[in-house]
């Protein structure tokens, strides 16, 4: 076997590694150039309801401030695609933290000063951002999102639950979460002339391009849009966002280049946030363990903004045989930021209320849980009818279970304990669909023996440089070392966002197609290299997009081990393993940092996410770090990913998977039910923080009545 050979699959380090340990990076913020200014949001403080009056004056006044904006005075915007982004244009105010305004400075110092320093008055409107299952105003819209129907149905799943011999009908709920990348969102714009430059925090440059365009009316090709390194996004950087727009708005006001960094507590009201859902399941099954009938219904919030359908109930469209099933969405318009896309949207707060009402039909059955599974394995995708493409589910639950020692675990609930410790395990199912999107690339042979790729990919930290690197190497039947990327550039043409999983199935096979086509003009070629080189180009367009008559999903097996302290209520997740089966793994040392990522974001969903809507003030309370808790080093004792080898010849060149998303899918539900297993007590509303399991553990020791005995 030959390095070329081999290139495919081998854990090599990032090409970008050096530069982001050393601090040469740079990142949107850190372009600067004479005459930067900088820009700072003006925040509304109502939760909903008009501006009635701007005194710009005192800002003004202050040193070093250049400019104020507001709706008085700004420039009229073109019609955008995302209504989020009419961002100054009218005096309503559609939700707190909407914003009403931005002011320019000299320095950071002198536009936050500035922005704190205007005079904004307002008539309130009454609002209302609480959500229950019972809305009056909740409502079947017409899809979800990514098109999906908003209700599904076959079979008569309501007579076959009434009539199967084991049944439960559980509600779940879990709180809005955020996605608080490491680095917020930011926009550095120019203007030259007519022309555009931007260096934006963007999870694809071509969205921004193409919405930039269409707000200021300029060509697309007089926009550049550059996002060299991101500090990550989990979809809350996967469409342009207000920043970038007020960044523009700025940069045209003073001639400047203007430099917006959204502050941390900013950004649950404008970037985004994965929406509260409230789930109910109703499973039934014959006495063997095979399921009758499976009904998984939602509700959600979306913002009056724009309509954003969580779309939770999607995944029990595809998991397990069912003879009746019926998944159902609906919606309630509230005032409150818009919801938007955050890692693994609807799989993941949709396979925590599955997997977990499985783990209580397993109990009701007394089956143990990685055989109930095993059991209801379909034939073909429930909600298509497709053949899958490969589905490994069986051998990851497998798998995890020989790696995890499942065997050895009593089922019992409080069957083990370590002085005020109580021990658990639990385990869960995940799934992901495998999504792919038309893409352009070019590939150039130099004449000094090195390759030139160049494709609109963005890498916010997933070693998406080295992969594609990795991907082209393999087409070439070159040295890695000898291929050179260029990446996310909206002058390179145009290529899908970083989400869905979908960015190396997407662009890898453009790249693919490239430097194959580049390889055979290689070998047609004879004699040195002309010095502007070789170049093949591809564009994937029709082929990418082409309906596919299989199922296309990634798959996998969580399983826990937790403690639960009695005398504190603390939960330790002591275990965590995941085994996936995500078609051929293209870097073994980037796809395991992907794996237990996500992991360790499911641990968190599970022990310590948790936001709340001030149902007075109409704002998210927990806006940081120091509030809004993520999982530390400390919670992640022992995490392992490992992967079966799957062999998929319906997917892309490359054979691949998306794996950015799946370890996220029910990783908090195997906790969630590891726990149970600990300690008797079904918890079904999301986190488990020490005042709730106490709570629940110390009703458990003294039910009513006896308190005081």
């Amino acid at each position: 076997m030959t390095a070329t050979d081999a290139v495919l699959g081998a854990p090599v380090e990032r090409q970008e590694g050096r530069e982001k340990v050393t601090g040469t990076a740079r990142y949107a913020a850190e372009f600067d150039a004479p005459g930067r200014a900088q820009a700072w949001p003006v925040p509304a403080t109502v939760a909903r309801g008009r501006v009635t009056g701007v005194d710009t004056a005192p800002a003004l006044a202050l040193p070093g401030v250049l400019a104020v904006l507001t709706h008085e005075n700004a420039p009229r915007l073109g019609d955008p695609d995302d209504p989020t982004l009419a961002v100054l244009q009218g005096p309503h105010v559609p939700h707190r933290g909407w914003f009403v305004g931005v002011v320019v400075g000299e320095t950071l110092e002198a536009a936050r000063a500035g922005a704190a320093a205007v005079r904004i008055t307002y008539e309130a409107e009454p609002h209302d951002v609480s959500l229950t299952a019972s809305h009056p105003g909740a409502y079947v819209p017409e899809s979800a999102n990514g098109g999906f129907p908003a209700v599904t149905e076959h079979g008569d799943p309501d007579a076959a639950f009434a009539s199967s011999a084991r049944r439960v009908d559980v509600e779940y709920s879990v709180p809005p979460l955020h996605n608080h990348p490491m680095e917020p969102h930011t926009s550095t714009a120019q203007w030259d002339g007519d022309r555009l430059s931007v260096h934006c925090s963007s999870q694809g440059t071509t969205a921004v391009q193409k919405e930039l365009a269409r707000l200021f009316g300029l060509p697309e090709d007089r926009i550049t849009v550059r996002a060299e390194h991101v500090g990550g996004g989990f979809g809350s950087k996967g469409t342009p966002r207000p920043e970038v727009v007020l960044a523009v708005l700025a940069a045209r006001e003073t001639g400047r280049r203007v430099t917006v960094a959204l502050p941390r507590r900013y950004l649950p009201a404008v970037v985004g946030h994965r929406a509260p859902t409230l789930h109910r399941l109703r499973l039934g099954a014959d006495a063997g363990g095979r399921l009758t009938s499976l009904v998984h219904e939602v509700t959600t919030h979306t913002s009056r903004v724009k309509e954003f359908v969580e779309q939770a109930a999607v995944p029990a469209r595809i998991m397990y045989g069912t003879p009746a099933l019926r998944t159902l969405h609906r919606v309630a318009a509230l005032d409150v930021p818009t919801p938007s896309w955050m890692r693994a949207p609807g799989e993941c707060p949709g396979m925590y209320a599955l997997e977990s009402a499985m783990d209580e039909l397993a109990a009701e059955l007394g089956v143990d849980p990685v055989e109930l599974r095993i059991r209801n394995e379909p034939e073909t995708e429930p909600d298509s009818g497709k053949p899958f493409s490969s589905r490994h589910l069986v051998e990851c639950l497998r798998e995890g279970a020989r790696r995890f020692g499942w065997e050895d675990r009593d089922p019992r609930p409080r069957s083990r304990s370590a002085g005020p410790l109580l021990v658990g395990s639990g385990v869960a199912s995940a799934t992901y669909p495998v999504l792919v999107s038309p893409c352009v690339a070019s590939a150039r042979a130099l004449p000094d023996g090195g390759f030139l790729v160049r494709v609109n990919a963005t890498d916010i930290g997933t070693g998406a440089r080295t992969v594609l690197a990795q991907v082209a190497a393999d087409a070439l039947g070159a040295p890695l070392e000898r291929v050179r990327m260029e990446v996310a550039d909206s002058g390179i043409g145009f290529a899908p966002m970083a989400g869905g999983s979908s960015g190396t199935a997407s662009w890898g096979s453009a790249v693919h197609e490239a430097c194959a086509r580049l390889a055979g003009r290689l070998a047609e070629h004879s004699g040195p290299l002309p010095d502007e080189g070789v170049t093949a180009e591809a564009d994937t367009s029709g082929e990418a997009d082409a309906e596919s008559p299989y199922a296309r999903h990634a798959f996998g097996a969580h399983f826990a081990e937790v403690t639960v302290d009695t005398v504190s209520g603390e939960v330790r997740v002591t275990r965590l393993l995941g085994v996936f089966a995500a078609g051929r793994i293209l870097n073994a040392r980037t796809a395991r940092s992907q794996f237990i990522g996500g992991m360790t974001m499911g641990l968190g969903m599970a022990l310590t996410e948790d936001s709340t809507v001030d149902p007075v003030f109409g704002d998210f309370v927990e806006r940081d770090l120091a509030s809004y808790h993520v999982p530390a080093h400390a919670d992640v004792a022992d995490l392992e990913a490992h992967w079966v080898d799957e062999e998929d010849d319906h997917l892309n060149p490359m054979g691949s998977k998306g794996i950015g998303e799946i370890g996220i899918v029910g990783s908090a539900a195997a906790v969630g039910n590891a726990v149970h297993h600990a300690t008797g007590i079904r918890f079904r509303e999301l986190p488990l923080t020490p005042d709730r399991v106490l709570t629940a553990l110390l009703a458990h020791e003294h039910p009513p009545g006896m308190l005081g005995v």
